[in-house]
């Protein structure tokens, strides 16, 4: 059975009150007050309110004024007036000020009540609607620009390189001068590659579906584990896994291994190069269907002030190393996909933990 339809009816008669109450209260949720900042109150405490009628002729309030009040606080709830007014131009005043969808004539009709309901209904439902895809639209074009400027910046900085180290290539007969040359072209090309796969990575989260399967986080991390095992000895970083896995978990392994690499791809980057002591810690323990996931490094760490905006599109809060800004926004993005949790705490010069929960599906 669908929720009943909630609705705010002022009006500083009791009788009034009593009267539309039990004429609509099998068919409608309805509220009332007395004046005006019971109404104001009653607002505050129930934002699914879709519908307010009030009385034009109030003691310490018209009902357009009223209404005039309230449509920029509370824009969604349709406004209808009640009046026994016959004036037109105080009509013509309330819908102009007031912004009322309707209004209605004293004493007013069963059916007539009813039927502004009913349309009154289509017409917050059609605005709620366009008021989430207004939200979404806003987002969409924020991240647009973000991305136009990103793909200019992250995609035509390695080309750059490129385009250069080719053109001094030209002008060298040295042959480890030219071998330096093939150097700065394969980081140009690591770049590249990794800001293309972080895209690839975003635009399957935003598309995909789900595609649950069983988990084996120790083979997962083992196969995380090689893939930076290198880095590890290159750089002298010191990489500990635990897994504590005993029960069944499922969930889908695609967003799952994203959030793995993303998470240690950021460890291993970020890591403080003025320190002879650096590692990276990995913990995976598996409990009562839920996952918790911890992983601990002694990098560079991060500004308070940032924790809030790191999982932003296109965000970077450090400059030490160049990243595509995709990394922790797939990660949250990730995690949302598989109903999961993260936490940040980090010290500034001292290294960042990121704690991860995922419940099994």
């Amino acid at each position: 059975m669908s929720e009943k339809i909630k609705i705010l009816y002022v009006d500083d008669e009791p009788d009034n009150l009593v009267g539309f109450k039990a004429s609509l209260r099998f068919h409608y949720q309805v509220i009332t007050a007395v004046n005006v900042p019971q109404a104001l109150s009653v607002l505050s405490n129930h934002p699914d309110i879709r519908i307010v009628f009030c009385d034009q002729r109030m003691p310490d309030k018209t009902g357009v004024e009223f209404f005039e009040e309230i449509r920029i606080s509370y824009p969604l709830p349709v406004r209808i007036l009640i009046t026994a007014y016959t004036d037109v131009e105080s009509i013509i005043n309330a819908i102009n000020k007031g912004n009322i969808f309707r209004y209605v004539k004293k004493p007013w009709v069963e059916a007539e009540i009813i039927s502004a309901i009913e349309e009154a209904n289509k017409f917050y439902l059609a605005n709620s609607m366009l008021s989430v895809k207004h939200t979404e639209l806003q987002k969409a074009y924020h991240e647009l620009n973000k991305f136009a400027y990103s793909v200019s910046h992250d995609i035509r900085g390695p080309l750059s390189g490129l385009q250069g180290a080719i053109n001094l290539a030209r002008e060298i007969d040295d042959v480890e001068e030219m071998k330096e040359m093939m150097e700065l072209m394969g980081k140009s090309l690591k770049k590249l590659d990794s800001y293309v796969l972080s895209m690839h990575d975003y635009y399957s989260l935003q598309r995909g579906e789900l595609k649950v399967t069983e988990i084996n986080f120790k083979k997962v991390i083992d196969d995380l584990k090689t893939m930076y095992m290198v880095i590890s000895k290159t750089d002298d970083i010191e990489f500990n896994v635990k897994v504590n896995q005993h029960e069944t978990f499922r969930t889908d392994e695609l967003p799952l291994r994203m959030i793995f690499n993303n998470l240690l791809s950021n460890a291993f980057k970020f890591q403080d190069k003025n320190t002879n002591n650096k590692s990276v810690d990995v913990s995976v323990d598996v409990h009562d269907a839920l996952a918790t996931i911890y992983v601990k490094d002694t990098g560079v760490g991060i500004l308070g002030s940032h924790i809030g905006e790191i999982f932003s599109l296109f965000y970077r809060a450090n400059s030490q190393e160049v990243g595509s800004g995709f990394g922790l926004y797939n990660v949250k993005s990730a995690l949302v996909k598989l109903n999961g949790q993260i936490e940040v705490n980090s010290v500034l010069n001292k290294g960042t933990t990121f704690k991860v929960t995922i419940p099994s599906i």
